[in-house]
């Protein structure tokens, strides 16, 4: 059996799953793609780290 790389998957499915993507999207956005993915992440982790104060999903309560 091949290697466990990410959730289970193995080299082989990865490759796949990158081909995909590449067809469906292009070359071309894949950059823009990731980019946005790192910021989003990088703001969700920001968030977490000092948090919003707010402790009810980010919803204003009713009076």
């Amino acid at each position: 059996m091949g290697t466990l790389l990410f959730f289970g998957l193995g080299a082989g499915e990865l490759l796949v799953i990158v081909l995909i993507i590449l067809l469906l999207f292009g070359g071309r956005r894949i950059p823009e793609l990731l980019r946005g993915l790192g910021k989003g992440i990088k703001s969700f982790k920001d968030e977490m780290k000092n948090g919003s104060g707010k402790s009810d999903g980010g919803r204003e309560k009713e009076d």
